[in-house]
C-alpha cells in the first residue's frame, strides 16, 4: 500500500511535525523561523490545499505558515488565522475570553487532523530521482493530481461530519476540507523516496454554517481504496505523460504483485530496498522465537505455523527494531548526484541503462501496448472483483468499499496505464453488486441503512474453496527447520520464499487467484453457449490470465477484428507467481465443471432471495465491438 494514514494530536503536533515533518524529516534547531528552516534543508515550502480554504480566507497553493499550522492542528482545532481574529477582537474592546473564542472553529478537540504519506511506486520515483529535469517535473506533477484527485475523493464521497445525540447524523463537509501538503525526497536510508505528508484537517463545515470535525474512523476504513486510487491515477498519469506502460512485479511469492513501470531494472529496485532487506531479516529471527517459544511446563506460547495476522504484526515491530535514526536533509541536486553515482557503483545496472533509463523504459512500453489491447468487459470485471474480495474477506463478508478497492486494482492491471472513464470503478462496484452480491446485514441504526455499511456476499455457493496452497508431495530439506514443539508432528512444510528460513507458516490468501480465474472461466463457458460475438471476451481475458488458463483452444480462437492477436506467453501477469502443476490444472477443470452444474442452481435461489434484482440472460443484449467506447465493453449476461 502506497498510502499511509495516522492521526494528529496537539501533542505531536509541537513534538513531531514541527520539528520534523515540515523540513523534510531534518532536525530544525531551536528558534529557527520555519521558512528559513526549510531553505536551509533544501526542500520546498508546505502549500495549502482542498475546496475549504475559501471559507477560511486561504487559497490553494498558499504558502503554509508556522503560525497557521499551530492555531489548526496544535491548538485543538482553531482557525488558521486565529491570531489575528483574537488582535482585532481585543482592539474592537471584547473581553479575552470573547476574542479566544472567535478565533476557534466549533469544539475543541484532541485529534486535529490525520497524515495521509502519499509514495509512488518505486519505478516510478527510479526514474524521477536518476532521469532528467524535465522527467522530474512530469513525474511531480502526475504525483500531485494524484493527490488532488484523492482528496477530491475523500471530500465527495468518504469524509463525514456526525453531530446529534451519539452522532447518529452524518453529512458530508459540503464545502469540503482544509489539508496542507509537505514535500519530502528521501527515506531514513538515504535512498530516493519521493513522498508528501498531507496534514488534513479534521474540521469541516456543516450547511448549517456551523463547524464540526470528521468522523476519523471512516477515513481509516477506506484507506486501501483511497491507496489503490491514488495507485492508478499516479501511474496513469506518468504512463500517459512519458509514454510508458505499467506490469505487475511479483514482490513475495503467493501475495499480490505491485504495477511497476515495465523496463526499468528490477536490481534498480533492490538497490533501493535496503530497509526491506533489513526487515525482512529480522523478522526471520522474530518468526523463528515466535513458533519455537515455550514456557515454563515445555509448551508451546503461541501457535506452531505463522498465520498471516501474525506475520504482520511481527513486520511492524522488525520495522520498529530496525528503523535508523533520520539524516540531516539536503538539496534535491546534491541528492541527485549521489543517488546516481550509487546506482552506477553499487546497483550492478550498467551505466548506458542508468542514463537511458527512460528510453528503455519507452521500448518495453511499446511491446507491451502493441500485444495488450485496453479492454474492459464490465460484466467480467464485476465477476473478477466479487470473486476476489469474496476469498480474500474474512467468511466472505465484504462491504462497498472493499469492492471498490478491487476495481481499481483489476483496471490498473487490465489497462496497463491507459487512462479510463470517470467513475467506471464506480460503474464496476455497482454491476457486481447489483448481479453478483447479496445483502446480509439487518440494519437497526441509521448508519446501518447507509449503503456504505452494508454487508455483502457472493452470491455463488462455493463449497470448500480452495483458498489454501497445497503442500508440495515431497518434503524439503530439514536441515534448517526449527525444532518442532512438544507434541507436534513432523508435518511437510510449506516452500520457502528466496533466502527465508523453513518457517512454518499458514497459506496466504492471495490464492484466491485461484477460485476467482475458475469463477471466470465458468462464466465465459456460459458466455460461449449464447453464441455471442467473443471478441470483448477474448480480449479481456487475454490482458488479465496466463496462457495455461486461457478457455479457447487454438482453433477456436474468435476473429480478432482491430489488433493482432496476443501473445499471452510473453505476458507477465500476477498468475504466473502460482506455477500450477498438472494436477492443479485438472483440479481447475473439476472445479469449473461443478460450478457449472451449480449455475443454474445458483440462480434460481439469487432470484428468490432477491427477486428482480439480477437481469435475465436472454434478455441481455449482445456485446457489439464496434460499439465500444475508450475501450470498454459492457458485457452481456451479468449472472453467474
Amino acid at each position: 500500500m502506497t498510502m499511509d494514514i495516522a492521526l494528529i494530536t496537539a501533542g505531536q503536533m509541537y513534538r513531531y511535525y514541527l520539528r520534523q515533518v515540515v523540513v523534510g524529516d531534518g532536525r530544525r534547531p531551536t528558534r529557527t523561523p520555519l521558512a528559513r528552516a526549510q531553505e536551509e534543508a533544501g526542500v520546498p515550502a508546505g502549500q495549502w490545499m482542498g475546496r475549504g480554504l475559501t471559507v477560511l480566507g486561504l487559497a490553494a497553493r498558499d504558502v503554509v505558515t508556522e503560525a497557521q499550522l499551530r492555531n489548526l492542528f496544535g491548538e485543538r482545532g482553531r482557525h488558521p488565522h486565529a491570531h489575528l481574529i483574537e488582535a482585532e477582537q481585543l482592539a474592537a474592546g471584547k473581553s479575552p475570553k470573547a476574542a479566544w473564542k472567535a478565533g476557534d472553529l466549533g469544539r475543541q478537540v484532541k485529534v486535529t487532523g490525520l497524515d495521509l504519506v502519499f509514495r509512488p511506486q518505486p519505478t516510478i520515483y527510479l526514474l524521477w530521482a536518476l532521469g532528467d529535469d524535465e522527467t522530474r517535473r512530469v513525474i511531480e506533477a502526475a504525483h500531485e493530481r494524484a493527490i488532488e484527485r484523492v482528496l477530491e475523493w475523500i471530500e465527495d464521497q468518504v469524509a463525514v461530519i456526525r453531530f446529534g445525540k451519539d452522532g447518529v447524523y452524518q453529512v458530508r463537509p459540503p464545502g469540503g476540507l482544509v489539508a496542507a501538503r509537505f514535500r519530502h525526497y528521501e527515506a531514513r536510508s538515504g535512498m530516493p523516496l519521493l513522498h508528501d505528508h498531507l496534514m488534513l484537517s479534521v474540521k469541516g463545515q456543516r450547511l448549517d454554517g456551523k463547524w464540526g470535525s470528521v468522523h476519523s474512523k471512516v477515513l481509516f476504513e477506506n484507506t486501501v481504496a483511497a491507496s489503490a486510487l491514488y495507485n492508478e491515477i499516479v501511474m496513469m498519469e506518468v504512463c500517459e505523460a512519458l509514454g510508458l506502460a505499467s506490469e505487475p512485479r511479483t514482490v513475495t511469492a503467493g501475495r499480490r504483485p505491485v504495477m511497476e513501470i515495465a523496463g526499468v531494472p528490477h536490481e534498480l529496485i533492490r538497490w533501493t530496498s535496503r530497509r526491506s532487506d533489513q526487515i525482512a531479516t529480522c523478522r526471520a529471527d522474530l518468526e523463528h522465537e515466535y513458533v519455537t517459544a515455550v514456557d515454563d511446563d515445555g509448551n508451546l506460547k503461541f501457535a506452531p505455523e505463522v498465520s498471516e495476522q501474525a506475520r504482520a504484526k511481527l513486520n511492524r515491530i522488525a520495522a520498529k527494531m530496525t528503523r535508523p535514526p533520520k539524516q540531516q536533509a539536503r538539496p534535491l541536486a546534491q541528492l541527485r548526484e549521489r543517488w546516481k553515482t550509487s546506482a552506477i557503483l553499487t546497483s550492478g545496472v550498467t551505466v548506458d541503462v542508468i542514463d537511458s533509463l527512460l528510453e528503455y523504459a519507452r521500448a518495453a512500453a511499446g511491446a507491451i501496448r502493441a500485444r495488450v489491447a485496453a479492454v474492459v468487459d464490465v460484466a467480467l470485471a464485476a465477476v473478477d472483483v466479487t470473486a476476489m474480495v469474496f476469498v480474500m474477506n474474512k467468511d466472505g463478508f465484504f462491504h462497498r468499499r472493499h469492492l471498490l478497492a478491487e476495481a481499481r486494482r483489476h483496471l490498473a492491471l487490465v489497462l496497463r496505464g491507459r487512462r479510463r472513464e470517470p467513475d467506471l470503478d464506480e460503474e464496476i462496484v455497482d454491476a457486481a453488486i447489483a448481479t453478483h452480491c447479496l445483502g446480509i446485514s439487518e440494519p437497526k441504526t441509521l448508519r446501518g441503512r447507509m449503503s456504505a455499511y452494508r454487508f455483502y456476499t457472493a452470491r455463488w455457493p462455493l463449497a470448500d474453496p480452495p483458498t489454501r496452497r497445497r503442500l508440495p508431495d515431497a518434503e524439503p530439506e530439514t536441515g534448517h527447520r526449527p525444532p518442532a514443539g512438544p507434541g507436534t508432528p513432523d508435518t511437510p512444510r510449506l516452500p520457502l520464499e528466496p533466502g527465508e528460513w523453513d518457517i512454518p507458516r499458514l497459506p496466504l490468501l492471495y490464492q484466491r487467484a485461484v477460485i476467482a480465474s475458475t469463477i471466470l472461466s465458468a462464466r465465459l463457458r456460459a458466455a460461449r453457449r449464447t453464441g455471442r460475438d467473443l471478441y470483448d471476451v477474448f480480449a479481456h481475458q487475454q490482458a488479465a490470465m496466463p496462457e495455461q488458463l486461457v478457455l479457447f483452444d487454438q482453433e477456436e480462437q474468435p476473429i480478432w477484428k482491430k489488433t493482432k492477436p496476443v501473445d499471452v506467453a510473453a505476458l507477465r501477469t500476477d498468475l504466473e507467481a502460482l506455477e500450477l502443476t498438472a494436477d492443479q490444472l485438472r483440479r481447475l477443470g473439476r472445479a469449473g465443471q461443478r460450478l457449472d452444474t451449480l449455475r443454474k442452481d445458483a440462480n434460481q435461489r439469487a432470484h428468490q432471495t432477491v427477486a428482480g434484482n439480477a437481469p435475465s440472460a436472454q434478455g441481455a443484449p449482445s456485446a457489439d465491438p464496434g460499439s465500444q467506447q475508450h475501450g470498454r465493453s459492457r458485457g452481456p449476461d451479468q449472472r453467474l
